[in-house]
């Protein structure tokens, strides 16, 4: 008896140390599903505590919220107005054909530029772009803004301001362009530019910047001699203008254009010199264009080399100058029945004066006469010849050699 007895008391000691264990196990197990349950209820609270927490990870859809905020500023408002009035313009040209070749000679695209739709009448739309912009096309083509495509006709270009007028059907024409008054423009007001840079896959693009300067003048190479023939009264801006920009729109921010889009300088070492046509300047051209398809300028009949570019022996054994002048424009030729011939003016003659104004070289004189002067105004010249001062008076006609 004793030896079982002995046993069952061994077996009553070890059942109650099994109760025990069970009890801490069952007591544990209870507080980890609680534990967890205070965890699952207060973990949204916790995440919308999170830095940066958009308040809807971990949400049942696993979605994240968006806010949608339009915003509206002068600059927007100014390209929604305009936007629809820049145009694409492509200048199809007829390709070179080998000396030997036998086929029909074709057509390819030369470039593309920029242009602004300025005035509707009837079916007709009419859009100012750049004169190099349409130069030596064979066919124009515009891009609108809705991409829908139209045949264009040219009006007439100048090469002197680099303007160029063209016209399509009005058919699928919905904006026109409203022009400002580009001499009330102050330096460093914000303008916008609008075109189409490197191409028609651009189409569209806008630039900003302000007015850097107002009044400035541009030398320009006409003729392709790498001469300067030209002093272009521009806008600079710094906003960005590239290729294909060119007879876009620079606007202020009502929306009203205050230039065309002409030319930057492309260097390395130079950022943000972009060059509009100031519209005050633009508008008298786009009027005579429209009407007449060209500028009447009045012209002297000659051809003109600058001094500056003559050499020293000719102008003391050839032209026979004092040593004290040292700048002027000579006549290199003269036009049959022009008015420097009718005048009395002959070739190596060195022009010195104009009405009473000293030039120095042939830009000062084409702006004198195409800023001041009209076809069949009377021009005052004194010039050397021979050593020997003599003046002479013209009546200006519309001859196209200037």
């Amino acid at each position: 008896m004793g030896y079982y007895d002995n046993i069952n008391g061994e077996d009553r000691s070890r059942s109650k140390k099994r109760s025990g264990r069970a009890g801490y196990f069952f007591s544990g197990l209870i507080g980890v599903i609680i534990g967890a349950l205070l965890v699952w209820l207060l973990m949204p609270s916790m995440v919308d505590r999170l830095p940066n927490s958009s308040g809807a990870i971990g949400t049942g859809n696993n979605t994240t919220k968006q806010v949608t905020t339009e915003v509206t500023t002068d600059v927007t408002g100014a390209v929604e107005k305009v936007a629809g009035a820049v145009v694409g313009i492509t200048n199809i040209q007829e390709s070179t054909q080998d000396f030997w070749s036998q086929a029909e000679p074709t057509t390819q695209e030369a470039g593309s530029g920029s242009g602004v739709i300025y005035k509707k009448v009837g079916d007709t739309a009419y859009i100012v772009t750049n004169n190099h912009v349409v130069e030596g096309a064979k066919q124009l083509e515009v891009t609108l803004a809705d991409g829908s495509k139209a045949e264009a006709k040219l009006i007439g270009s100048d090469v002197w301001t680099d303007l160029a007028v063209i016209s399509i059907s009005s058919k699928k024409v919905n904006t026109v362009a409203t022009f400002g008054n580009s001499d009330v423009l102050k330096q460093g007001e914000t303008v916008i530019a609008i075109g189409n840079p490197l191409g028609l896959d651009f189409s569209g693009s806008v630039t900003t910047g302000v007015v850097s300067g107002k009044d400035r003048t541009v030398p320009v190479d006409l003729n392709g001699d790498n001469e300067p023939d030209w002093q272009a009264e521009v806008l600079q801006t710094d906003a960005a203008i590239n290729p294909g920009n060119s007879g876009g729109a620079l606007v202020n921010l009502a929306g009203e254009v205050i230039g065309i889009n002409s030319m930057k300088i492309a260097e390395s070492t130079v950022e943000g010199l972009g060059f509009a046509i100031p519209i005050n300047s633009a508008i008298p051209v786009i009027n005579e264009l429209q009407k007449s398809g060209k500028v009447e300028r009045p012209s002297m009949g000659v051809s003109l080399i600058d001094l500056t570019n003559v050499p020293a022996f000719h102008q003391t054994r050839t032209l026979k100058l004092p040593a004290e002048i040292t700048e002027g424009i000579v006549i290199s030729s003269v036009v049959k029945n022009s008015a420097a011939e009718k005048a009395g003016l002959e070739q190596y003659d060195v022009i010195v004066e104009i009405d009473g104004q000293k030039v120095d070289n042939s830009i000062e004189l084409r702006k004198h006469l195409y800023n001041k002067k009209k076809v069949g105004d009377k021009l005052k010249v004194k010039a050397y010849r021979g050593g020997e001062i003599i003046e002479k008076e013209l009546t200006l006609t519309n001859s196209p050699t200037s």
